[in-house]
C-alpha cells in the first residue's frame, strides 16, 4: 500500500484515536470517525476527550496539517479507503458475553460506501469466530473485501509508546496478501516512530517488535488469551497475599523472589485490589462465555475471575478490622482510576471500594488526578469528589487505591496532615515501604504484608 493511500478508523476511543492519531503521522491520509458529538469536538479542536500521555501534539499536527481528519460521516471516509480498521467498542452483556452490536452495526454502515478490494481490519477485541460472522455478513451484501484481524495490545497510559514500540503486531485473516497490507502500514509507522516519539514528548524505546501472521481464528483468540493469562497472574498473586496475611508473610518479598525465575518474570504478580478498566474485565467473562459456548469450562479463569471480584470488599474488610464499625467514620479513597497514567474509571477497584464504604455508613470523599470527572457517573452520590489530597483531612482512615506517582512521594509529613491522630492507612496497591510509614507513626495495613 502506498505512502499516499487513505485510511479510516470506525471508532474513536483509545484504541481508535491513538490509531488513527499516529497513523497520521506516518505518510497516510487518515479519516476517524466518531458519532458523539462531545468527543468529535474535542478531536476537531486538536486534542483528546480522555487524558493519555503524548497523544494531544500528535492529534494537533495531524488535524492541522490536514492528515488526519476527524467526521462522523461514513459517506466521507469511507468510499476512498484502502483500509479500514473497525475500533468500535465491544462492551460486556450482564451475562458476561460481548456485545457485538456495534462491530456488527459498524460493518453494515460501512459497507454501504466501501469500494471493491478494500481491505476490512478488525482492530477491536471480539470472541474468536466474531470474524466469519462479519465475513458472511459481507457475503450477504455482496461486497468485494478482504477481512483481517488484528487485534491491539496497547496498555492505557502508555498507548502511544506501545503502539510505536510495539513487541509484536498480530494479523491474521484467509488472504496472505491482505495480511501483508496491514503488516505494512505499521512497518509504515515503525520507519516513523522516532520522530513522531519526540514529537510527542516521549522517551524513545529500544523494542524491536516481531510481526506475527496467523490464521483469522488465531488471531481473535490470541488477544483474549494474553489479557486473560495477566489478569490470571494478578489474581493468583491476590490469592497468596491473602495466605501471606495469615502465616504473617509479606507478599511483595515472595513476589520479588519468585519472579526473579526468568520462566515466570515479575511483572503482573503485585498483590492489591484486583484488577480493573475495559479490557481485563470483559476480555476474562468474554473468553469464559466464549469457551462455555464451545462447551469448554474454563474453571482457571472463572475462579480468577472471582479472586478479583471480592478484592474490594477484602480492602474494606481490612479497614474494618482497624476502625471497627465504619458508620460516621470520615474515609478518603486516593485513586479512582483504574490505574496510573489515565482517567479510565471503568471497572475501577477504588469506585468499587468507595461505594461499598458508602454502603457501610461511612463519609468518603474521592480524589484521583485525572480521574475525578469520569469516575462521578460511577460513584455514589454521596461521595464528596476534592481537588486535591491535601484538602481530605481530618479523616479516620486513608486508602491508597492507585499508583500515581503523585501518591507514592506523598510526604509523611503530608500524611499526618490528612490523617486523624488515630488514623490509618490502608495500601491497596503496596507502594509504600511499612517499616517508613510505621516509624513516622502512621497506622499502615498493607495487602499480604
Amino acid at each position: 500500500m502506498s505512502k499516499n493511500s487513505t485510511i479510516t478508523i470506525l471508532g474513536a476511543g483509545y484504541v481508535g484515536l491513538t490509531t488513527a492519531a499516529l497513523l497520521a503521522q506516518s505518510g497516510y491520509r487518515v479519516f476517524v470517525v466518531e458519532p458523539n458529538p462531545k468527543r468529535l469536538e474535542a478531536i476537531k479542536s486538536g486534542r483528546s476527550f480522555f487524558f493519555e500521555d503524548g497523544i494531544d501534539p500528535i492529534i494537533k499536527q495531524g488535524v492541522e496539517s490536514g492528515t488526519l481528519i476527524p467526521t462522523d460521516s461514513y459517506e466521507q471516509s469511507v468510499p476512498d479507503a484502502d483500509v479500514i480498521f473497525s475500533c468500535v467498542g465491544t462492551p460486556d452483556n450482564p451475562d458476561g458475553s460481548s456485545n457485538l452490536s456495534y462491530v456488527f452495526g459498524a460493518a453494515e454502515q460501512a459497507a454501504e460506501y466501501m469500494k471493491p478490494g478494500v481491505v476490512y481490519v478488525q482492530k477491536s477485541t471480539v470472541p474468536v469466530g466474531t470474524g466469519r460472522k462479519v465475513i458472511d455478513q459481507f457475503k450477504n451484501k455482496s461486497v468485494d473485501v478482504q477481512y483481517v484481524s488484528n487485534p491491539e495490545f496497547l496498555r492505557e497510559g502508555t498507548a502511544v509508546y506501545d503502539t510505536l514500540y510495539f513487541d509484536r503486531v498480530v494479523a491474521g485473516g484467509d488472504d496472505t496478501a491482505a495480511v501483508e497490507t496491514v503488516l505494512d502500514v505499521y512497518r509504515a509507522l515503525e520507519a516513523h516512530r522516532d520522530d513522531i516519539a519526540a514529537l510527542a514528548g516521549i522517551t524513545t524505546g529500544p523494542r524491536k517488535g516481531l510481526y506475527i501472521s496467523t490464521k483469522l481464528n488465531s488471531a481473535e483468540l490470541i488477544k483474549v488469551t494474553a489479557n486473560a493469562f495477566l489478569a490470571l497472574k494478578i489474581s493468583f498473586a491476590n490469592s497468596i497475599a491473602m495466605l501471606a496475611d495469615r502465616v504473617d508473610a509479606d507478599v511483595v518479598e515472595v513476589m520479588d523472589a519468585v519472579g526473579a525465575d526468568e520462566r515466570i518474570g515479575r511483572a503482573f504478580l503485585n498483590a492489591g485490589r484486583g484488577y480493573g478498566g475495559g479490557c481485563f474485565p470483559k476480555d476474562v467473562s468474554g473468553l469464559i462465555s466464549s469457551a462455555l459456548e464451545n462447551n469448554v469450562d474454563l474453571e482457571i479463569m472463572q475462579s480468577a475471575q472471582a479472586v478479583n471480584g471480592a478484592m474490594p470488599g477484602y480492602i474494606v474488610e481490612k479497614l474494618k478490622v482497624e476502625l471497627g464499625e465504619l458508620a460516621g467514620k470520615k474515609v478518603a479513597v486516593f485513586g479512582l482510576a483504574f490505574k496510573a497514567g489515565t482517567s479510565d474509571t471503568r471497572k475501577s477497584p477504588g469506585v468499587a471500594i468507595a461505594n461499598l464504604l458508602v454502603h457501610y455508613g461511612a463519609e468518603v470523599v474521592g480524589y484521583d488526578p485525572q480521574g475525578n470527572e469520569e469516575a462521578r457517573e460511577d460513584l455514589h452520590d454521596s461521595v464528596t469528589l476534592i481537588d486535591s489530597p491535601d484538602t481530605a483531612g481530618p479523616i479516620d482512615a486513608l486508602v491508597v487505591a492507585t499508583e500515581w506517582p503523585e501518591f507514592r512521594t506523598l510526604s509523611t509529613e503530608t500524611l499526618h496532615t490528612v490523617l486523624g491522630e488515630n488514623s490509618v492507612l490502608i495500601d491497596a496497591v503496596n507502594i509504600y515501604s511499612p517499616q517508613e510509614l510505621r516509624a513516622a507513626g502512621i497506622r499502615y495495613i498493607g495487602v499480604g504484608r
